[in-house]
């Protein structure tokens, strides 16, 4: 069984190698354009020649325009022809922005330069999330999590490229001058986007400007220029650019890909190539008018509505302890060193980045509920664990090592578990994404507002509650997904010849995946199957 379950995603990885390789490459990119404002920000403040408070408006421009490119990215991912366009001219325009950001000398030219780079990372992150979960289905938690970890990766990188070229000390000299010190305290205060409680901070404005920090984003825009490459590449070898092709085919008609993968095997021959559906491109509006039509449940909306809520909350965690750790670590009662709690935003990413890989090889062993149901107890046992002991230095390293890494593989087993439930014929893809897209947006201000009025001491608490939340919609998403799968059994339409198909991309029929799940029954009995 274990051979035949290897076997088979195996099977799908060859036939899909490049494509998957391709979206991997592409989070990449997302990650490399995620993090590189946190570090730089005090020497674009220099560059723009603006006020901390004024600069620190670029964050809000990068996320509101992420939020709202995740909302439209499911409007690309229709035909094979758009997709992956969107995924090059998107990930094209982040090497563009890397590029001309050293010659916004205004505040208005650079918060327009990151707009146009949050718009691209929004259609990047739903058109790759629904890609993957196409392409493999009931298999597509193990490529998810492989997926995430390269947004990890890229955010690593792209501080590593910029340390060695930021300024030590104030870049536009003046008679006066500011520690280095200051600096760096400034400087690890914004590199968790945190946009809050800078106004008592002074710096100049008006003087010689002195930064090296153009070549750190030069070198950024050529070191992902190679992934717009890789697509065009990719598209070059489905000929997509040749004469007569037809803009509205899709991935691969019909079953080839399932011909391809069990033809080996004489389980499937060519009378089970099935018309494709015609409501399987759905975006995140004709969704709820496909349920209406269809007459589906209220589970189904439900699901739907359920899922993008505990993502909205567990990214949320992600993006606030991100970024009001090091604010919270130099405050009362921690007061830890300034470069001692500058580790801190590390030390999580780390986390996150070794618990999705890490969660590669279990996504083999255990399905995605197993998975976050243990990932919810512990991001919620954690985040007591961080409130019980909020006194102690050495467990709040230890508990930001432990969030990151629970925490890590909630977003693409939701993903993968909620799919999975709707039996891809939903919409679940768009709308956890833009709905995790939302809640960082959201919930940094939220706790950024609290921490000001209250202290630091409620940002654990708000971290808390958060946390309550998410595993409350989580049990309510468990038990409303009965009610949905016992209304969808009833249904003549749910067979496994519909899911041949969809937004795109190259999939397994469901004649085949029942092939499978026949055979890993048998071996499971027959143990010299």
């Amino acid at each position: 069984m274990k051979h035949l379950f290897n076997e088979r995603i195996c099977a799908l990885f060859r036939d899909n190698w490049q494509h998957t390789l391709t979206y991997w490459s592409v989070f990449f990119s997302f990650g490399l354009c995620l993090a590189f404002l946190g570090p730089t920000i005090l020497d674009l403040r220099c560059q723009t020649q603006s006020t901390l408070q004024e600069i620190t408006l670029v964050f809000f421009s990068q996320q509101f325009f992420l939020f709202i490119g995740s909302t439209i990215g499911g409007f690309f991912s229709k035909t094979y022809v758009c997709s992956l366009s969107a995924l090059a001219v998107s990930t094209f325009i982040i090497s563009v922005v890397f590029a001309i950001i050293p010659l916004c000398n205004h505040l208005l030219m650079l918060a327009f330069a990151l707009a146009v780079s949050g718009l691209a990372m929004g259609v990047i992150d739903t058109i790759s999330n629904l890609q993957l979960v196409k392409i493999y289905q009931k298999d597509s938690t193990v490529f998810l999590q492989a997926l995430h970890f390269f947004v990890g990766l890229g955010a690593l990188v792209s501080p590593l490229i910029a340390d060695p070229f930021l300024s030590e000390t104030n870049c536009v000299i003046t008679n006066s001058s500011i520690s280095t010190t200051s600096i760096r305290h400034l400087r690890n205060k914004l590199a968790g986007r945190h946009v809050h409680n800078v106004s008592d901070v002074h710096l100049h404005t008006d003087g010689e400007v002195v930064t090296n920090v153009s070549y750190a984003f030069w070198i950024m825009a050529l070191t992902n220029l190679p992934v717009p490459i890789a697509i065009l590449i990719l598209m070059y070898r489905e000929r997509v650019f040749a004469c007569g092709w037809n803009p509205s085919r899709r991935l691969l008609d019909g079953d080839m890909l399932a011909m391809k993968t069990w033809g080996t095997t004489g389980q499937l021959d060519d009378s089970s190539q099935q018309k494709e559906d015609p409501t399987s491109h759905i975006d995140i509006f004709s969704c709820c008018l496909l349920g209406n039509k269809n007459g589906l449940p209220l589970s189904f909306f439900g699901i739907h509505i359920l899922g993008g809520l505990v993502l909205f909350f567990s990214d949320g965690i992600v993006g606030s302890y991100t970024g009001f750790v090091y604010t919270y670590a130099v405050a009362p009662p921690m007061n830890l060193p300034h470069k001692t709690a500058g580790y801190l935003t590390s030390v999580f990413w780390a986390a996150i980045t070794l618990g999705r890989l890490s969660a590669i090889p279990l996504s083999y062993r255990c399905k995605p509920f197993r998975l976050l149901t243990v990932s919810q107890v512990g991001v919620i046992v954690t985040l007591l664990l961080l409130l019980v002991m909020s006194n102690s230095t050495v467990f709040l390293f230890i508990g930001t090592c432990c969030l990151g890494l629970f925490i890590s593989s909630i977003f693409p087993c939701m993903l993968a578990f909620t799919e999975d439930i709707l039996e891809y014929k939903g919409c679940a893809t768009t709308v956890l994404v833009t709905s995790a897209g939302m809640g960082e947006m959201l919930l940094q201000v939220i706790v950024g507002s609290v921490m000001h009025n209250r202290g630091s001491y409620s940002f654990l608490l708000s971290g808390m509650i958060f946390g309550c939340l998410e595993f409350m919609f989580f049990i309510l998403l468990y038990f409303v997904q009965y009610n949905y799968k016992s209304f969808s059994e009833v249904l003549p339409s749910n067979s496994p010849k519909e899911s041949l198909e969809e937004n795109g991309i190259k999939t397994c029929s469901g004649a085949v995946l029942n092939s499978w799940e026949i055979l890993e029954q048998k071996a499971s009995i027959d143990p010299r199957q």
